[in-house]
């Protein structure tokens, strides 16, 4: 019997999947930011009472757990990282705060630069030089060297990123110092070093990577130990699987080394899940929302696969070089505040949190949030709670929140004040979806729109009327969608090393020593986690550039199952590269420079264990038929208040067809039904929206 726990950490809630041989259960618990641990194993305790088990016979049969969380993101918003320090080449000190002089609105003079991770009195330099071809021009100076580092011993770092030019060529001044900072500085720092975090260039990239490695990774790995400890105690036997920011999972050992790597992971985790329903359901091209709690995520999946970013992703206004499953983020949830600022009517991005949690939740909020104005909208109500009704929701404060906040600056009722804020958090999530798209060249009525998180059902149909979609996916399972699609994330490391060259000097042999390094490295800490080299796929590719370009594309070299050793490398690879290379360039910027030779950057590979396939399967065929309400209420759904059927979802089945206005309360979250729109039950107890004729 497979029995597998994905769990998924917000900024507000902390979801659990618990799959048993295809029989998905659900949990949600508020998070408790002081330590994410300990919301963790409540929702563990809350999953065994359900299935009326103790904790530790739960943890005992689990096959595995697969973490996706948002530590390193918090870290960065709150900028509450590790004191951190930057060892760096004589001349480059300032180097991480010029950012290529990149700005992300150029329209927005008043626009600031980002707080400086490391400020300049720890961005300490130190004499040496490696060039370009890995030569040493200047010998390290050890004792320059220990003076720099003593100097931020002295400012009590506890971080320290080591980040020396061109050491992705020659890491061994690098490597040199960074002995020297353990042997000034002791083991209890951590240390970051660019030829283990991202061993390629551009120079901006590689520092800003590494920095930020060095400044969430305390962080990361004080509460990955945390957990660790926790659920052995509580008799869990396995490894810990950590979802990655590229979508692979690995165990905690491999994510420790670089902490960096879980950026964003639990974001990744709704994508992956969305691009395997999606092609389950014949809708490949999706466009994926998650409106949790805190914030609002967004991705487009092309083709039922996950989009993974080779190398410019900016998070948080910092950029990190290495993969990563694209996600933008909005802060935009149904804790985000509402409030009069300047006269103007402000919704997020700042948020009530867990703690205090919206106005509604008693627990001490007394500014109104999104969830508060969609209990005075209706939509919400206190019959029903949250979480499966194991949070009671309450008017009592609501009303007054929203006077003194909200309507009683803007001279309106409380009903109108919470329909403005409705109006207002859908405007700013559409034009996030628009301005994404467009960036993309996308047109998002080509897609269907997947809407998961406790809120993103709520909006979903709303949103997708604004941006012309037809169709809208809400699974089940959206609650914990993240959560689930963790659960089927593959096992996968993905890494590159440096090799610069123009492609005429490129010796296939040398490649090949490179791919076995890393296959070698990989295979290490892959069968760590379980896995025979023989049930691995390795996928052998290498970067190329036209000369004079910043940026590489990666080109497919092979790919094999089982032993390999870069068995394919024979004195045909690199004109065959080549050529790939200028197929690839002109399909993705619509041109080739056929007549120039382009240069070999470095060569990348990924070493992954199978796909597992969490999403359970219906066996009865679906029977129409127009169930009755359970209930009716007064709610405004767009158009003022009127009489709106009331749905329990758990009561449903397949084949059921709801008609506009109607809220569909399930476990853990509320699909509205908007006017103009339809809802049917498919034969996997999913919800799909669909746009009325007299609607387009």
């Amino acid at each position: 019997m497979s029995t597998r726990l994905g769990i998924d950490i917000g900024g507000t809630f902390t979801d659990l999947a618990l799959l048993r041989d295809g029989t998905l259960t659900v949990e949600k618990t508020l998070s408790t930011p002081g330590d994410h641990s300990l919301a963790v194993m409540q929702g563990i305790e809350q999953l065994a009472d359900r299935e009326a088990s103790s904790v530790r016979t739960l943890l005992g049969g689990l096959e595995t757990i697969v973490h996706g969380t948002t530590i390193a993101d918090n870290t960065l918003i709150e900028m509450n990282g590790a004191r951190t320090g930057l060892l760096t080449t004589a001349g480059f000190r300032d180097e991480l705060e010029l950012r290529r002089g990149y700005k992300e609105d150029i329209w927005d003079v008043r626009l600031e630069a980002p707080a400086a991770i490391v400020p300049r009195r720890r961005r300490l330099t130190v004499p040496e030089r490696i060039l370009h071809d890995g030569r040493v021009h200047i010998p390290l100076d050890e004792a320059a060297a220990r003076v720099a580092i003593r100097k931020l011993g002295a400012q009590g770092v506890e971080a320290v990123a080591v980040c020396t030019l061109f050491s992705f060529v020659n890491a061994a001044h690098e490597a040199r110092l960074a002995t020297l900072v353990r042997e000034e500085l002791g083991d209890d720092v951590l240390i970051s070093v660019s030829h283990h975090v991202m061993p390629k260039a551009p120079e901006f990239e590689r520092t800003s990577t590494t920095v930020l490695n060095a400044y969430v990774g305390p962080r990361v790995n004080r509460y990955l130990d945390r957990l660790v400890e926790r659920l052995a105690e509580a008799g869990y036997t396995r490894r810990l699987g950590v979802l990655q920011s590229n979508g692979g999972v690995m165990t905690r050992d491999y994510v420790g080394e670089t902490p960096i790597r879980v950026l964003a992971s639990g974001p990744a985790g709704g994508v992956i899940g969305g691009a395997q329903i999606g092609a389950a359901k014949g809708e490949p091209d999706l466009l994926c929302i998650d409106m949790g709690g805190t914030s609002y995520d967004v991705s487009v999946v092309r083709g039922g696969k996950a989009p993974a970013e080779p190398g410019w992703n900016w998070h948080h206004r910092y950029v990190v070089g290495l993969p990563m499953v694209s996600v933008e983020t909005l802060g935009a949830g149904g804790g985000s505040l509402c409030q009069v600022k300047a006269g103007q009517l402000v919704v997020g991005p700042e948020s009530a949190g867990a703690n205090p949690g919206p106005v509604c939740y008693a627990g001490g909020g007394e500014i109104p949030t999104v969830t508060d104005a969609i209990l005075v909208l209706g939509i919400l109500s206190e019959s029903s709670g949250l979480a499966g009704g194991r949070i009671p929701l309450s008017t009592v404060g609501v009303e007054a929140a929203f006077e003194k906040y909200v309507a009683g600056p803007l001279g309106q009722s409380v009903e109108q004040a919470a329909f403005d804020c409705w109006r207002l958090v859908n405007a700013n999530m559409t034009q996030a979806v628009r301005r994404l798209t467009a960036e993309r060249g996308t047109d998002p009525r080509e897609l269907a729109l997947l809407a998961y998180g406790g809120n993103g059902p709520a909006f979903a149909a709303i949103q997708a009327q604004e941006l012309g979609i037809d169709r809208v996916l809400v699974p089940r399972a959206s609650p914990a969608f993240s959560a689930l699609g963790s659960l089927a994330a593959r096992t996968a490391i993905d890494e590159e090393r440096a090799y610069l060259c123009p492609t005429s000097q490129a010796r296939p042999e040398e490649m090949a020593r490179l791919w076995n390094e890393l296959e070698q490295r990989a295979i290490r800490f892959l069968e760590d986690a379980g896995f025979a080299r023989n049930e691995l796929t390795a996928r052998y590719q290498a970067n190329l550039r036209y000369p004079g370009q910043n940026w590489s594309l990666t080109v497919e070299a092979a790919t094999s199952q089982g032993p390999s050793a870069a068995s394919f490398v024979d004195a045909a690879l690199v004109p065959t590269l080549v050529e790939r290379f200028h197929q690839l360039h002109e399909r993705e910027y619509g041109h080739r420079r056929a007549a120039e030779e382009p240069e070999l950057t470095g060569v990348r590979l990924e070493l992954s264990g199978a796909a597992a396939v969490p999403a359970p399967a219906a066996d009865e065929a679906p029977g129409q038929r127009d169930p009755l309400p359970n209930s009716v209420r007064r709610a405004n759904l767009g158009r003022g208040f009127e009489e709106t059927a009331i749905h329990l979802g758990p009561a449903l089945r397949p084949g059921d067809r709801i008609a506009a206005p109607a809220i569909i309360e399930d476990t853990f979250t509320t699909v509205v039904v908007y006017p103009g729109w339809q809802a049917q039950v498919d034969d996997a107890g999913d919800y799909r929206l669909l746009r009325s004729a007299e609607a387009l």
